[in-house]
């Protein structure tokens, strides 16, 4: 990821030092107040381009803002969103997808610091930008979490970014707080310094761009939510169907039942949500739309999958369609290029798959002799991604784009002015590559011919059938270290003909320090076993060998994974796990064994020896090997 003008000047000049030739990457410079006409509404605000994958208007734009950070403080503002967004990267499907989004962080100091009725309703108003607020914008009746921002302020200061519009962004305002809270609607909101804000962020998100519910078993903190009452839910992760019920009628989520969850356990039908406790099922015992910390399971990675490919186009470009096209020529479409994995590309003529061009990007007519008369040529991208099962989904403008062409013998291709072959989009040069990405370049289209895209890794050529214009890095299984992989256009030479990257291939390191157990047992062949009769601490720390924040990650007894974030009340904190758990503002955190969240979960201690694993998710997306070491929990002595 790139952020701000430091992190990126530091990454040019690794790479620059690891290839001798640097790319900048696309987009524009920080747009200031003296770009804009004296008086605006905004006329103070300074867009900032964090990450750039193309033009605004052939992209998913999020918008960062910032409320309640003086000039003084808006380097903390930088901080808080470099860290928001790696966590948000480091969560799938915004891991496989983030090459489909701009990030923008507008910058507007704040005549004061904070925001309203922050912690209590009796805290002072703020002179802020944005006018966020807790307790629903200081509402007695709402509820000290829910944090608002004025709408018309907040999309006069988006509506700054050069090319995106409503239909093509996501607004998220981050307040200058450490209290929790945040909130999901058209615009989705969180505080910016909170233990867990970073994780508020993508379950916001959740309810904003897809429109996903809380997973909740109450409304009030600390208060059960009774029944549910009503048929149905619209929810696409809610539901009073049994399983059965399910598979009978292809409802819901019949294609994932008895999948191990991403979020931990099985998916199945799990009660509570939709703020009830009884009476409506989810599919998972705990994704991120339920407990702050784990992934999104794949009901609601699925759901995701569309919100944010429906904000993008799968054809970025093609040979124009509007007349008749000669035989005696090459037809293209350039596409977009997810991390995850490449999108598959079928040509046709006629109706019959062109096999000779199987996933090319570009297609010669004349070595398909192709008959006298007018033919059909079709194009079809879609995205193969293992994240959706539905059909329909799949079939969707949001994974399925088709280009069609009329093929016309009797046409002679005008030449029109040379194409000189160069590179025209890729991706970022800037900033180190992972080890799992698909690294993209695409090229100029002569009508005369095709361009070849040739890689290679350290100097050695990389074999790269099919699409040439993607790379997928982990079907090369690199090594650990670091890495330089170049992209030529075949036969060309000189400026625009040549990319260079850094690979990455080396996690970030996790090391974990726990406080003194009853006695530590070190057995040969057996990770090293700490011994516990109460409540202990874990604090993880990570490093890496480049630029950018890390993310940890642990889990107990293989349950789902869940991102370290120091303690609720205090980042700086380690994790405190004990017997039953320890409650918070109407939560529970930190029970070993059996995850509990609210008060009423079963609280029983789990006495016994338990695994804790942890790993890292580094900036350039990788992630390390999982290690693990033992806890065994012992009942008081005289208990």
């Amino acid at each position: 990821m790139v952020a701000h003008g430091t992190r990126l000047q530091r990454a040019a000049a690794l790479i620059g030092a690891a290839c001798l030739l640097v790319t900048a990457p696309v987009g524009a410079g920080p747009a200031t107040a003296a770009d804009r006409a004296p008086g605006s509404p905004a006329d103070a605000a300074a867009v900032v381009p964090v990450q750039t994958t193309g033009p605004a208007e052939k992209r998913f734009n999020l918008v960062l803002l910032g409320d309640g950070y003086t000039a003084a403080q808006l380097p903390e503002f930088r901080a808080d969103v470099d860290k928001h967004l790696s966590v948000l990267w480091s969560i799938e499907p915004f891991a496989s997808y983030r090459s489909y989004i701009n990030v923008w962080a507008v910058e507007v100091a704040s005549p004061e610091s904070g925001v309203d009725c922050d912690p209590g309703l009796d805290a002072p108003r703020r002179d802020t930008p944005l006018g966020m607020g807790f307790w629903g914008g200081c509402n007695a009746g709402s509820v000290q979490r829910l944090l608002t921002v004025d709408s018309g302020a907040a999309n006069a200061l988006a509506d700054l970014v050069p090319g995106a519009t409503g239909a093509n962004r996501q607004i998220v305002a981050l307040a200058n707080s450490d209290t929790y809270g945040g909130a999901g609607g058209t615009y989705a909101t969180a505080s910016g310094g909170n233990a867990l804000s970073s994780l508020i962020t993508p379950h916001e998100i959740g309810h904003s761009l897809g429109g996903l519910q809380d997973e909740y078993d109450y409304y009030g903190r600390g208060v059960p939510g009774g029944v549910h009452e009503g048929g149905e839910p619209s929810s696409a992760h809610h539901t009073v169907l049994t399983e059965q019920q399910m598979k009978d009628q292809r409802a819901k989520w019949w294609r994932w039942l008895g999948e191990e969850s991403e979020s931990g356990g099985v998916i199945g039908r799990h009660e509570g949500g939709l703020y009830s406790t009884k009476g409506v099922w989810r599919p998972s015992r705990h994704s991120i739309m339920k407990s702050l910390g784990y992934a999104f399971d794949q009901v609601g990675r699925e759901v995701m999958v569309r919100a944010i490919a429906s904000k993008v186009n799968l054809v970025q470009g093609h040979t124009p369609t509007a007349e008749p096209i000669g035989a005696d020529r090459t037809v293209w479409v350039d596409t977009l290029h997810p991390l995850g994995g490449e999108l598959d590309v079928v040509w046709r003529l006629d109706g019959r798959p062109v096999r000779s061009a199987a996933g090319a990007r570009s297609i010669d007519l004349r070595r398909l002799d192709v008959p006298r008369g007018r033919h059909t040529l079709t194009a079809t991208v879609t995205d193969p991604t293992p994240f959706v099962r539905d059909p329909a989904v799949r079939g969707s403008a949001a994974l399925t784009r088709t280009v069609t062409w009329t093929v016309d013998t009797s046409v002679a291709t005008r030449p029109g002015p040379a194409v000189a072959p160069r590179f025209t989009g890729h991706t970022d040069t800037g900033a180190p590559v992972g080890a799992r990405s698909v690294v993209h370049a695409d090229t100029t289209h002569p009508v005369d011919r095709t361009l070849a895209v040739r890689w290679r890794l350290d100097g050695r050529p990389v074999a790269n059938p099919g699409n040439d214009r993607d790379l997928d890095l982990s079907s090369l299984r690199l090594r650990p270290g670091t890495h330089t992989l170049t992209a030529r256009i075949a036969g060309t030479s000189g400026p625009g003909t040549e990319l260079c990257w850094t690979v990455d291939a080396t996690p970030a390191t996790a090391a974990y320090a726990l406080s003194e157990p009853l006695r530590t047992v070190d057995r040969p062949g057996r990770p090293v076993e700490y011994v516990y009769d109460g409540p202990f601490t874990m604090r993880l720390t990570a490093k890496d060998d480049q630029d950018g924040y890390v993310v940890s990650q642990f889990r107990v007894d293989g349950d789902g994974w869940y991102t370290y974030y120091g303690w609720p009340t205090d980042a700086g904190a380690p994790f405190r796990f004990t017997p039953g758990g320890t409650e918070i503002d109407g939560l529970v955190y930190g029970k070993l064994g059996r995850a509990r969240v609210v008060p009423w979960d079963d609280a029983t201690p789990e006495y016994g020896t338990h695994t804790v694993e942890y790993r890292t998710i580094d900036a350039a997306g990788n992630t390390g090997a999982a290690k693990r070491f033992l806890v065994t929990l012992v009942p008081p002595a005289g208990s």
